[in-house]
């Protein structure tokens, strides 16, 4: 078996192509691997309507393939170009890359399965290629993905935000929580945001379908998913994570102020507690809770607004609305009389928001059932060091997060 053959076997190519040189640069380490399309095949399918069209002419192309022990190799072809009465002059299609690709399909399945396990960066230089390549790459996974994934049922949906960079800069982003994957990610927080998932191709029986929306109290969201959502009011369920970190927020304004009081006076016992004070019970070592409890105890005004806010975890417990309501009035009635006005201001806000936090009872859904969605996201950002552009950030969150089909597929294979 000569040069030739042993490309065409690896290759996987048929008749009527062939490969007609392999050049071996050594100094170089790279390999030249020149295909070629023996004429007189007959007319040629348009890639578009695959209707038997006349040679047009022919362009030469180069395709970056997998190495050949420590050599780059990179194809080479002279592709013919048809001219289909319909579409006008296109490209062929070629077995071992897809359309408008500088890489084969094989190298680009190498590529996917690194950059799902490593930063862009390091897959760039593991590969030898550059960090726009890379990220092409990427990009036309995602785009391939979302063409092939089929939505059939969604029962249980997530809508939250995440930063992009900057403070006060979010993408929004919407789970499927029965199937962790993201669905859809848009620029902003805006109304438009989340109205533009609801009216991307769901059907009026899909929208009715779904059963319940756990969201932050946002108001744009709440006004795009009563906009589109049929009895959205039944289906809203203010997430239980959103809400303990309003409480969590009031603890800490209460903690910052009164240390600031006591450092003043010479008492130092709130310096260095801040993570005491929002972390959850659960987590605490036997030593830490007893050393926490002192504090705790003690009659400071932060002890007062995390037993508040501590005992605000009891609503979610309930299974009877009734029960839960007894629970919040006697609640409210606690932190709107303990003078501290972040916990006065948030349990006002609970208040009026009390109808979608009870529908928990029924929909008993948050955000925490996309944890490994939302812990992975986490990790996109950290990999990345920081993203070029918020079109790449989507990307990457699509490409780790949903679940897609992301591998080329050979011509003419129907997904």
């Amino acid at each position: 078996m000569d040069d030739g053959q042993l490309y065409a076997k690896i290759l996987g190519l048929k008749t009527p192509w062939t490969v007609s040189k392999v050049d071996v640069k050594e100094k170089e380490l790279v390999v030249h691997v020149w295909i070629e399309r023996r004429r007189g095949s007959g007319d040629l399918p348009c890639p578009r309507c695959r209707r038997g069209c006349s040679v047009y002419d022919h362009r030469e192309r180069e395709w970056r393939h997998l190495d050949t022990m420590q050599f780059e190799t990179r194809l080479h072809a002279h592709v013919p170009r048809v001219e289909c009465p319909t579409h006008g002059v296109l490209q062929v299609e070629v077995p071992w890359a897809g359309p408008r690709s500088r890489f084969t399909m094989l190298f680009e399945r190498s590529a996917i399965d690194w950059l799902m396990e490593a930063s862009v960066q390091a897959v760039s230089r593991r590969l030898g290629v550059s960090w726009d390549e890379s990220w092409t790459i990427m990009r036309r996974a995602v785009e391939r993905g979302l063409e092939r994934r089929q939505i059939d049922e969604l029962r249980e949906i997530g809508v939250d935000e995440k930063s992009f960079q900057r403070r006060h800069d979010y993408v929004t982003v919407v789970n499927d929580l029965s199937g962790s994957r993201v669905l859809y990610v848009a620029d902003d927080r805006k109304q438009q945001s989340l109205e533009a998932f609801w009216a991307m191709g769901l059907t009026e029986a899909q929208r009715g379908g779904i059963e319940a929306i756990a969201m932050d109290m946002w108001d744009p969201y709440v006004r795009a998913t009563e906009k589109c959502i049929p009895d959205a009011g039944k289906k809203i369920v203010f997430d239980r994570y959103h809400i303990m970190a309003h409480l969590n927020a009031a603890v800490d304004k209460v903690r910052r102020t009164e240390s600031r009081e006591l450092r003043e006076r010479g008492d130092d016992r709130l310096v260095g507690t801040k993570y005491d004070w929002l972390r959850n019970p659960a987590n605490f070592g036997d030593d830490e809770w007893r050393k926490f409890g002192r504090l705790r105890r003690s009659n400071l005004k932060v002890a007062r607004a995390w037993a508040i806010k501590d005992t605000a975890t009891n609503l979610w417990s309930y299974f009877y609305e009734g029960a839960a309501r007894t629970f919040f009035r006697r609640w409210y009635y606690w932190a709107t009389h303990s003078k501290l006005a972040p916990v006065i201001g948030v349990a006002r806000m609970l208040k009026r928001r009390l109808e979608n936090i009870l529908t928990f009872i029924k929909h008993p859904v948050t955000n925490a059932a996309s944890e490994g969605v939302n812990s992975k996201i986490q990790w996109i950002r950290y990999k990345a060091r920081g993203f070029r552009n918020r079109a790449n950030f989507k990307t990457a969150i699509y490409f780790h997060c949903g679940r897609l089909d992301l591998y080329p597929l050979p011509a003419h294979t129907k997904v």
